[in-house]
């Protein structure tokens, strides 16, 4: 077993997911990287490497497939021997009016946004449980908090992980396990499907993946007596010119 913290970090291959993942490397975690895109997990991968972090764990894998799933914390165990860290980051958003939403794209946004969240902790957590130990980082959106025009379909994913892990958070605490959940908003990512602007906010005033890793970094850093269980984060100034 490896005697370095060990995280899984999903959608690692790009935006806040990256950001995590290379936080987490560079303060001396193991990381296993899980994405669709392999290619672009190669490249975190090497940036980790270059930064000084231990070489990670790259697990391509389609959270859609619900068969893909247990295979994610089966290969962390197989090389490590152990997981501290879940960070639920992978996420989709169809964004555009209600009366537009596809079938097929509320559930792809179901899929990856909620089940996958759901189901991959259930497989994550009987490894914590067994040490008495670990932190569950779900990466919502201030969307799981607060309504907004053409956010139908993905916010009420993320109110239901928002719900999720409020409930988790009260059942695995007893086995000295922590469960906090971020509520992003404006962050500069590539992350809308739909390809319209949701936020007034200007490109410049947005926050930046890496202020969502640091956020991730100090709740997983508090004393273990102490539990951060929901971190909003927004711009300081949106309005700033």
């Amino acid at each position: 077993m490896i005697d370095k913290r060990v995280a899984i970090v999903t959608g690692a291959s790009r935006g806040i997911g990256r950001a995590i993942a290379l936080k987490f490397a560079r303060e001396g975690m193991a990381v296993a990287l899980t994405a669709r895109n392999e290619l672009l997990l190669k490249k975190v991968s090497e940036e980790i490497i270059s930064a000084g972090g231990q070489q990670p764990l790259i697990i391509p894998a389609d959270l859609r497939n619900g068969s893909q799933i247990p295979l994610i914390p089966e290969q962390v165990m197989k090389k490590w021997g152990r997981i501290d860290i879940l960070v639920n980051n992978a996420g989709l958003g169809y964004l555009k009016t209600f009366l537009e939403i596809k079938p097929e794209e509320l559930q792809e946004m179901l899929d990856v946004n909620l089940r996958a969240v759901f189901f991959l902790t259930q497989q994550v957590l009987p490894h914590m449980i067994a040490r008495k130990t670990g932190n569950i980082v779900n990466i919502a959106s201030l969307a799981g908090k607060n309504g907004f025009k053409l956010g139908t379909g993905y916010a009420a994913t993320k109110w239901a992980v928002r719900g999720f892990a409020q409930c988790l958070m009260m059942e695995v605490r007893e086995h000295d396990i922590r469960v906090v959940t971020l509520f992003p908003g404006s962050v500069e990512t590539s992350f809308n499907r739909s390809g319209q602007p949701v936020t007034i906010t200007p490109t410049k005033n947005k926050m930046q993946p890496e202020d969502i890793a640091d956020a991730a970094f100090m709740a997983v850093q508090m004393p273990d007596r102490t539990m951060v269980s929901e971190i909003d984060l927004r711009p300081s100034n949106p309005g700033k010119k």
